[in-house]
């Protein structure tokens, strides 16, 4: 990680979210999510290397790890929270921890956004 805007911001641990922050995927982040999904059905009748391979021929380019795309196929259906995403990708053997670090990078690189809280002003009313 550089020395950038975020890096400053975020604690060693990541970010902490509050409880029950949803997320959604960004435009950038549609057009990303739809090329992994591209990606992984091209190769997915392969076998696990090939799809392995896909996942970081997908990943490099935008500097996220390749198990982002997963998380981001999660979070496509909208308004998703850590703890749904961290459900849903439980039986794969996807940690939590390893959830939350996604998510971190994904907002970071501007693919994901956090949803504003439900009733809350929006973020730049007076």
């Amino acid at each position: 990680m550089g020395t950038g805007m975020f890096s400053a911001q975020q604690p060693a641990q990541g970010r902490r979210w509050p409880r029950g922050q949803r997320f959604t995927l960004s435009a950038p982040g549609i057009e990303a999510e739809a090329a992994y999904r591209a990606a992984v059905m091209d190769v997915r009748s392969l076998g696990r290397d090939a799809l392995t391979q896909a996942e970081k021929r997908w990943a490099e380019p935008l500097g996220l790890a390749p198990s982002d795309g997963i998380v981001m196929a999660e979070i496509r259906p909208g308004r998703r929270s850590l703890s749904d995403v961290s459900k849903a990708l439980e039986p794969c053997g996807t940690p939590a921890a390893q959830v939350r670090e996604s998510i971190d990078r994904l907002v970071e690189k501007g693919l994901v956004e956090p949803l504003p809280a439900q009733g809350a002003p929006p973020p730049h009313a007076p």
